[in-house]
């Protein structure tokens, strides 16, 4: 039993707004209910009739026999929320509200929403929607939804934002013969979301694979546990639409979606575990594979051709999407080398030739699936004179029995000549494409797949104990006292010092006397800066001093610095100038921090110094339940890792240093949810150690 269990097997379901006329959607939803199959008890709900497709009808909510466990309403919108209220006070656990007029409309409507989910909340009532299709389960079964059929039954859970996917999806699904063990259409999302969904199917036993299509996440911070624990369990595949900005926009008046940063989106797919498809028929390849196939035990795959063209662009695809060609046996090759013709290629891609029949064909995967160094083959089949694809069709069948660990995908490339073998294969639940790409691409996915679920038993979320966030509040609240969001370089480094951040020692100064003192005390050489949030780039209006190492230097330096910034800004308002000691030259790094508005605070880790943006060598990850095995993950994406590990002769630099300053940048970010920005740039990593030299942080 799950939380949601009562949506999808309630007792006794009312369904509010039933109608007589067949082309009203009351009508519709109370006869997929009555030939779903539904076991539980439907009380159909309308004043002004007495009979609805044979089931006697209600005046009201409050006159049905029972409370029912489910209500589903199909009103016009001004008197939803006058039902959800009788419907609460008659003790009905679970709401689908149909009816759309709702945020999706503008102002009212979102006031209506706010309303409604108000009315649930007092009664304890979960709602679904509004402005949805409704939900289908093949298994309970219900079908509480005004969708036309019902799906074929099977393990995939269908979970969408848009309610016109789900009924373009369930239409195509019965051509394509897929079964669904659920569908689900989340509308507006006003209560239950996403996330609830992918947590209920992850515990449900008929489904084996969970599709999911947003365009936006609701709760960034539950999404990202769910679907955590949620793929650990069984794969989740999500199409997240709205990439582009003009997609973005159009998310954002279709249900009133807040659109976010793709960066962080990709981010939290990656760190939860979730696969994410590219498109529509990446999304349902994915399914049925997963559907249909084990989980490979590694990246190499096998392909067998009939064709050498076709093989060759197998093979660069196996390459682009960062799989491997799979390297056979001596045994594997003499075995081939015995009974293939002498013109076959008997290496990766296996030519078979294009006089091959099935015994060759039978003979050839047989040999290759044996293989310990094949985790999996893709077979091609090009339509020759005297090519067999019934016969094909069955050997892979056959193979598909004897080596049922190693999943096995066809490429039939053709049409009419074809179509039987194809048809034999999909019944037979062998994944079947016309061209090899979206076969490799489903490999890809289940590779991916198996490789992070390998990695789910790392250690748990980052904790330091030596941190001091005492003094980050009496700093934070001087800056505020101050009407700053932008906190000055000294005034940073003292909250990244307070959470453990090594930093180059820095200090405010307001005279030349001041700043030689603190010069003194720091030790040769050093840099001066102008200290105003107001300007971004120093260099540029004189506002900087490097490599000062008297302290008749830093005096002169204070008086130029003033100088300088007061001819080129003289309304700027000037803290002072800022004292820091010269660091040696280390490996040049960014670590940053911006605070996404879904998921929270996305940390950012490249190369650093003044190519950052040109090179943008930068990876990401989000700060919740992020981990030191993700962070070195985070490190390895970049090109930066490779000067990390010494390059060209250079001594290696302290990794571990880095991932533990990224760590505490991401402790601090989530201890601290006013920061909303963080640059360190530069970085200088070390062989031992490492320094922060410029720190920028803007809280709200």
């Amino acid at each position: 039993m799950t939380a949601l269990s009562s949506f999808f097997n309630p007792r006794s379901t009312a369904i509010v707004g039933a109608s007589r006329a067949p082309e009203k959607i009351g009508n519709v939803i109370v006869k997929n209910m009555i030939s779903s199959g539904y076991t539980g008890k439907i009380y159909p709900v309308n004043p002004k009739e007495e009979e609805i497709e044979g089931l006697k009808c209600y005046p009201s909510v409050e006159r049905t026999p029972e409370p029912a466990e489910l209500a589903v309403l199909s009103v016009p919108a001004s008197r939803t929320i006058e039902m959800a209220e009788m419907c609460g006070r008659c003790g009905v656990h679970n709401l689908i509200v149909i009816t759309a007029g709702f945020k999706e409309t503008g102002k009212e409507g979102l006031e209506m929403e706010r309303a409604l989910l108000e009315i649930c909340r007092k009664y304890k009532m979960r709602l679904l929607g509004p402005n949805c299709v409704g939900l289908m389960d093949t298994h309970s079964p219900i079908n509480a939804s005004f969708a036309a059929g019902f799906p074929l039954k099977g393990e995939i859970a269908f979970i969408s934002q848009s309610g016109a996917m789900v009924l373009s999806i369930l239409d195509w699904s019965f051509q394509a013969g897929l079964g669904f063990s659920k569908f689900v259409s989340l509308g507006n999302k006003a209560d239950l979301t996403e996330s609830h969904f992918i947590e209920d199917a992850a515990e449900d036993p008929y489904t084996k694979v969970i599709l999911c299509y947003i365009e936006d996440v609701e709760n960034g911070s539950h999404f990202l546990d769910v679907a955590r624990r949620a793929s650990q369990k069984k794969p989740v595949i999500i199409l997240k639409s709205g990439v582009s900005q003009a997609g973005a926009q159009a998310a954002s008046s279709h249900t009133g979606a807040l659109a976010g940063s793709d960066v962080a989106y990709e981010t939290a797919f990656r760190q939860s575990g979730v696969i994410r498809a590219g498109s529509m028929p990446e999304l349902f390849d994915l399914a049925v594979a997963f559907a249909s196939q084990p989980i490979p035990g590694g990246e190499h795959v096998a392909i067998i051709t009939n064709s050498g063209g076709p093989g060759i662009v197998a093979t660069d695809n196996i390459e682009q999407k960062g799989l491997k060609m799979a390297r056979f046996t001596r045994e594997t090759i003499e075995a081939l080398r015995s009974r293939l013709p002498s013109e076959s290629n008997i290496y990766n891609p296996v030519d078979v030739l294009g006089d091959a029949k099935a015994d060759r064909y039978f003979y050839s995967m047989d040999k290759i699936l044996a293989d310990p160094g094949v985790d999996c083959a893709v077979v091609m089949v090009c339509p020759a004179a005297v090519t067999e694809p019934l016969e094909t069709a069955g050997a892979m069948i056959e193979m598909k029995k004897k080596y049922p660990e190693k999943p096995l995908f066809a490429a039939l490339m053709g049409g009419a000549q074809l179509t039987e073998g194809a048809e034999l294969l999909s019944k037979a639940h062998i994944p079947c494409f016309t061209f090899p790409e979206p076969a490799i691409t489903s490999i890809s996915g289940m590779v991916k797949y198996g490789r992070r679920s390998e990695m789910s038993s790392q250690p748990g979320p980052l904790k330091y104990n030596d941190v001091d966030p005492k003094t980050i509040k009496a700093t934070f609240y001087d800056v505020k006292k101050d009407n700053r969001l932008v906190l000055l370089g000294s005034e940073a480094v003292e909250v990244a010092s307070a959470y453990g951040i090594p930093s180059a020692p820095t200090a405010l100064t307001v005279s030349p006397e001041e700043a030689a003192k603190q010069a003194e005390q720091m030790g040769y050489p050093v840099v001066l800066k102008i200290a105003s949030p107001k300007i971004m780039h120093k260099t540029d209006v004189g506002g900087v001093k490097i490599g000062l190492s008297s302290s008749e230097e830093v005096r002169q330096g204070f008086i130029e610095i003033m100088d300088n910034v007061h001819r080129y800004l003289p309304r700027v308002v000037l803290h002072g100038v800022e004292v820091q000691k010269m660091m040696p030259k280390g490996v040049e790094l960014i670590i940053g921090m911006t605070r996404d508005v879904q998921f929270g605070p996305l940390i950012a880790f490249g190369l650093g110094g003044i190519y950052v943006n040109l090179l943008k060598d930068v990876s990401f990850r989000l700060a919740h339940g992020l981990t030191n095995g993700e962070i070195e993950s985070m490190l390895m994406e970049t090109k930066a890792y490779t000067l990390l590990r010494g390059y060209r002769g250079e001594k290696p630099a302290d990794i571990s240093s880095i991932i533990e300053m990224i760590g505490r940048v991401a402790v601090l970010v989530t201890d601290f949810p006013e920061i909303t920005e963080i640059d360190i740039n530069p970085v200088f990593a070390y062989t031992q150690g490492a320094s922060a030299l410029d720190v920028k942080i803007t809280i709200s």
